[in-house]
């Protein structure tokens, strides 16, 4: 293992330059510099991390927890996170808790115990207990698809899901649909609920009723709309198009359709949630909402880093702008 002293020897200084060098600490002439690096170079030396750490009390160091980074949606808002921390010299430490507080509890103390400067949130469920546990670290942190929250240095960065289930109906609503299903997410989830109050908002504001049997909840999978689809297909009439709070529900319910032989888009539109990846490559292509879902983790990033290096406060709410993006799953009853 290469010590301080064997990059003092090679460079011809004492271990005191060398150590002023690794943790900028003091102003070395040029010259100096210049060897110490050099035997830095030649002989691979690498600080110690973890004293490091605990000298500065930094470890220039970001937590993740998520649900799962399985699911294309998340694997995309971390991705905007690693590259955002990888550009400015952060570490990332990923977690997935499937949502189990057991889980949220045991990774959230293992982050601190590795020293993390700072941590971002990004599940569908936080049990009270977590919440509680965030509050009480006093550790700056950035909540994503979540409510907002009071406390001084918790921050939530969303998109605004009330503005893109509005979107989703009125595109919809000006293809000549009326009988519109919506396949929504758990009522405890705050992302859902807000799609589920901008759909209802949009009929309202078109006289359109809303009976009760149109709106199924789903566990936001594919299998979810798949088996949300199916109840919607036990009955007749079939609804004329479907309105699902993700791609993946979509998905599913697109699926369901298949196999009760009803046509997408010429029997039943789809409009999805999230624009993943897949949903361009689906036949027919999903129409869908854009959710900037890179973009969300990019930005969650960025002002998590501002607040460590700059102090600056974290801004308590940050909402970015879905689009409506068309593609074939949606046909015109107007025709």
């Amino acid at each position: 293992m290469i010590r301080l002293k064997d990059v003092a020897r090679q460079a011809g200084v004492s271990i005191t330059t060398v150590s002023h060098v690794v943790n900028d600490t003091r102003r070395v002439a040029p010259e100096t510099l210049e060897r110490v690096q050099r035997a830095i170079s030649e002989l691979g030396y690498r600080p110690d991390s973890v004293a490091r750490t605990l000298k500065s009390n930094r470890s220039h160091t970001i937590g993740m927890i998520v649900t799962t980074a399985h699911n294309p949606f998340f694997s995309a808002v971390i991705r905007g996170v690693e590259d955002h921390c990888f550009a400015n010299g952060y570490s990332l430490v990923l977690c997935n808790a499937d949502d189990v507080e057991e889980k949220q509890l045991t990774y959230l103390q293992t982050l601190l115990d590795r020293r993390i400067d700072g941590l971002i949130v990004m599940t569908s469920r936080n049990a009270p207990a977590f919440v509680e546990a965030l509050k009480q670290q006093r550790l700056p942190t950035i909540l994503m698809d979540a409510a907002p929250s009071a406390d001084q240095d918790i921050a939530v960065v969303n998109d605004d899901s009330r503005l893109g289930a509005k979107l989703a109906i009125d595109h919809l609503l000006a293809q000549g649909f009326e009988d519109i299903a919506l396949l929504t997410g758990p009522e405890d989830h705050p992302r859902s609920r807000e799609r589920l109050a901008g759909a209802l908002e949009a009929l309202q504001a078109a006289g359109i009723g809303m009976p009760v049997e149109r709106i199924v909840t789903t566990n936001l999978l594919a299998d979810g709309g798949f088996r949300a689809m199916q109840r919607l297909l036990e009955h007749r009439p079939y609804p004329q198009a479907i309105f699902a709070f993700n791609d993946l529900v979509a998905i599913g319910a697109m699926r369901a359709a298949h196999e009760c032989a009803l046509r997408v888009p010429e029997d039943l539109s789809v409009v999805g949630y999230d624009d993943i990846e897949l949903a361009r490559y689906l036949s027919p292509a999903l129409t869908t909402i854009h959710q900037p879902i890179y973009e969300l983790g990019a930005t969650a990033t960025a002002q998590l880093i501002e607040r460590l290096e700059h102090d600056r406060p974290l801004d308590p709410s940050l909402s970015l702008a879905p689009r409506l993006v068309i593609r074939e799953s949606v046909t015109s009853r107007l025709c």
